[in-house]
């Protein structure tokens, strides 16, 4: 037995457990990736089971306005709690860690904390915030993006999936009341910080740096500003055996183009730009399309950049538009600015863990970054050996999982008993 089975004690066993659990949870065979949509079938399994592991732990369970899970150890009304969590659904095709590895590791270190008898003077919350991802929606972190502000009821009642399906249609079909959405104020009151351990969508912890080697665990520093940006390229339907070259108004011909220099555009910038998500109208093979529809997801290391970056994306959108004979429209659908973690709670996590210990920044989005807008939040990451992330293939090893709940029921322990 290793020393940080030994540090967890029992919960060794209720890690590997509750994650043989969730594993099989909407994994899709075809990929070996997940689709654990939000308000879906594997959504509502997971949900399931969330709360399941709440009533196995005799802890106190609720389901707040915006359809959040919260398991608490403690009074649910008391002040100054201590949050930890992440989510449950996924990216299409995504896999197994992003999301579920921070939940099973939050109830693992409740766990191991119980064991040792800890005497915590604060709350202590387990979450699982609905709908992060935004694979069916399109927004990411909806849950608590509505939780913390920052989407407002009518944006969000405004959402549709792909088959045209209305976010509170979705929301009420699986049993949630949509008309109670919004804003939580009440509830953030009492809210102390927010924790949330998640794999890394990188390579830092497994690479290191010049002052440290590869670590199993590391405190993020900061997540890249970051957005999503709708391309609607309007052209001609029209026969793809008879039509002339020089007659058609071919919007595949400006969307092409446009993937083309978006990549060109973030390598000069030092930064990213990554249409993933295309759909076209009619779709036919032999048809030239009328409509093409893309997606583009942008970051950067500072806002200055980004808005540049997407500006010069949309301009050159536009240049190739008109010589295709074609109209191209840019909507952004959602941003997230640059988000600094509260500096006192990530040095707090940083000296817990010892002075060896990782900072780092991140590219990705997470539910803390929505809330540090509100109230005081950190993340911890678990090692990634490929980096390799929403995708089948991402992975981390027992042994780093293990490492990272074990850190973060040190955090808690810090942070709830004092």
């Amino acid at each position: 037995m290793t020393s940080v089975e030994e540090q967890l004690g029992s919960a060794t066993d209720a890690y590997r457990r509750m994650w043989s659990e969730l594993l099989p949870v909407g994994r899709f065979d075809a990929s070996a990736g997940y689709r654990r949509h939000a308000w879906t079938a594997a959504d509502a399994e997971c949900r399931t089971w969330f709360a399941e592991q709440a009533q196995a732990r005799g802890l106190v369970y609720e389901v707040d306005r915006n359809g959040n899970q919260w398991a608490w150890y403690g009074d649910p009304k008391g002040e100054g709690a201590i949050v930890t969590g992440s989510h449950l659904d996924s990216v299409p095709d995504g896999g197994a860690y992003d999301g579920p590895l921070g939940v099973v590791a939050s109830f693992a270190a409740l766990d191991a904390l119980r064991e040792r008898g800890f005497t915590p003077v604060r709350p202590l919350a387990i979450t699982n915030f609905v709908d992060e991802e935004g694979a069916r929606f399109g927004v990411a972190c909806v849950g608590s993006r509505l939780t913390a502000g920052v989407l407002t009821p009518d944006q969000a009642y405004a959402l549709r999936d792909a088959s045209g399906v209305r976010l509170p249609d979705a929301m009420a079909a699986a049993g949630q009341d949509p008309s109670l959405i919004g804003k939580d104020s009440d509830r953030l009151s009492r809210v102390a910080a927010y924790v949330e351990l998640h794999v890394e969508q990188g390579r830092f912890l497994a690479t290191g740096t010049a002052k440290r080697g590869p670590h199993a665990v590391g405190v993020a520093s900061a997540i890249w500003p970051h957005g999503r940006w709708r391309f609607d390229f309007h052209g001609e339907a029209n026969h793809a055996g008879t039509t002339r070259l020089e007659d058609r108004r071919d919007p595949m011909l400006t969307y092409a183009n446009t993937v083309l220099a978006a990549r060109k555009k973030a390598r000069l910038h030092g930064a990213l730009a990554t249409f993933g998500k295309v759909s076209v109208e009619p779709n036919g093979t032999n048809a030239i399309a009328s409509l093409v529809r893309g997606w583009l997801d942008s970051r950067a290391a500072d806002e200055a950049t980004l808005t540049a970056l997407v500006e010069e994306i949309s301009v050159a959108a536009r240049e190739r538009a008109e010589r295709d004979g074609v109209r191209a429209d840019v909507v952004r659908e959602s941003y997230t600015p640059v988000v600094d973690f509260d500096a006192p709670l990530r040095d707090r996590l940083a000296a817990r863990l010892g002075a060896d210990t990782p900072v780092l920044p991140t590219g990705a989005g997470h539910d803390a970054g929505i809330l540090s807008a509100v109230i005081p939040t950190a993340m911890l990451f678990v090692r990634n050996p490929t980096g390799v992330s929403h995708s089948p293939s991402e992975y981390a090893s027992e042994a780093d999982c293990l490492a990272g709940t074990a850190a973060l029921a040190d955090v808690l322990e810090d942070l709830t008993c004092q």
